[in-house]
């Protein structure tokens, strides 16, 4: 019998098992079922209630209890109601000298403690003040004293009950914090030693490029002016690159200072990257339209950093080529084209300057994804092609203004 009955007592169990968080509530119903069967007969040894109406009062004593949890303010204001109007209707019987039956009196409490512990602190001295008033005026003699001071009591009780929970969240709320804040401190130094690295590794040698091409003019002797010209293009080049790198060292040092809060690059800095462009030697024409006043930070930033990686692609993966730019500056959108001619060589054709082809299989295509994700983030379009002469093309359209929600896609 054991080991048939054990999996039907399982099967029985699964179909019976309360949901979770539904085992509160179903406790509370049997609790107020269990106190009906008990009001119900034995409200007529209490009060002279006609027997049509005594599952009635009853229910009105005993119900409330149902709103414990969910509504404990309605469920006091209807039991308290009931309190008011029982003893009024309907006399007590002659060996009976409580106002209110015993079930009702538990309920009533119970409601008075549940307010107390989750209502707002007027509700809570509201039926605070009137259950207490209700004991004095209902309850001969001392009683009714007593029962107010045990009420104040409960409500007392419940409200330290109350303020215990929430200083314990409170705490619990600070803690978080202060484990949020440690990490973002361990974050905080895992970026000044990530800062030091750089500066060691990277800016210590940016400088030394700076100093030689500076000084190569006085250590070397018969230097022709164009290379003198060069010399100056590479040095003014690389004082560039070193004073990005020093204000991405800023933001890695600071303390909570975000990325987007540091110095970046503007649609005004555009000209001056073209003519260092043309100065380190690129072959370089460019054409520009409207007026960039119109143009926001968001999509100044994205074009230069597109135009940026554009010219470095043109010049490392095609170099000697013609490049051209176009800016178109409108009022909604703002237009990029930067085209540059055939790679010379064998085997360099189509690894123009959003470095695909080859350049791409060599490089992971970091350039043309990176550009395409900041498009993206200004909520314009960008595309990248091998052209029909061998040259490539790179054309962003951004809008000029922001717009939430909106990619700006190719016009027909």
């Amino acid at each position: 019998m054991t080991a048939v009955g054990t999996p039907a007592v399982r099967r029985l169990g699964r179909t019976l098992r309360i949901p979770k968080g539904r085992g509160l509530d179903v406790t509370i119903f049997l609790v107020t079922v269990i106190l009906y069967s008990i009001a119900w007969p034995t409200l007529q040894v209490t009060h002279d209630v006609p027997v049509p109406l005594m599952p009635i009062v009853s229910a009105l004593a005993v119900f409330p209890f149902v709103l414990v949890r969910a509504n404990p303010a309605l469920g006091w204001a209807i039991s308290a109601g009931s309190a008011v109007v029982v003893p009024v209707a309907f006399d007590r019987l002659p060996d009976y000298d409580f106002p209110w039956q015993v079930t009702h009196l538990i309920v009533l409490l119970t409601l008075v403690f549940a307010v107390s512990l989750r209502c707002a602190m007027p509700i809570v001295v509201v039926a605070w003040v009137s259950t207490a008033l209700l004991f004095l005026g209902y309850t001969q003699g001392q009683d009714g004293i007593g029962w107010s001071v045990g009420l104040s009591a409960i409500v007392v009780f419940g409200l330290l009950i109350r303020w215990l929970v929430l200083s314990r969240r409170e705490l619990a709320k600070q803690e978080e914090v202060s484990e949020l804040e440690r990490a973002r401190r361990t974050i905080l130094e895992e970026k000044a030693k990530i800062a030091r690295d750089l500066h060691d590794v990277i800016a210590h040698h940016m400088s030394l490029v700076v100093v030689q091409a500076q000084s190569a003019p006085y250590r070397i002797d018969d230097v022709s002016p164009a290379a003198a010209a060069e010399f100056a293009s590479i040095g003014a080049t690389a004082r560039e690159a070193l004073n990005e790198i020093r204000g991405m060292l800023g933001v890695l040092r600071s303390d909570g200072v975000l990325a987007e809060n540091a110095p970046q690059p503007t649609v005004s800095d555009i000209p001056s990257l073209l003519e260092s462009s043309l100065r380190a030697g690129v072959p370089l024409t460019w054409e520009t339209t409207g007026s960039p006043a119109d143009v926001s930070m968001s999509t100044g930033l994205a074009l230069y950093r597109i135009l940026q990686e554009s010219l470095s692609n043109a010049s490392r993966h095609a170099p000697g080529t013609d490049v051209r730019v176009r800016l178109d500056y409108g009022v909604e959108l703002t237009y990029l084209e930067v085209v540059n001619g055939r790679p010379v060589g064998p085997g360099t054709v189509g690894s123009g300057t959003a470095g695909s082809g080859t350049a791409e299989a060599g490089t992971g295509g970091h350039g043309l994804r990176g550009m395409r994700d900041r498009a993206l983030g200004a909520a314009g379009w960008l595309d990248a092609r091998v052209r029909q002469d061998g040259g490539f093309e790179v054309v962003a359209r951004l809008p000029s203004t922001p717009v939430a929600a909106q990619v700006v896609g190719p016009t027909l």
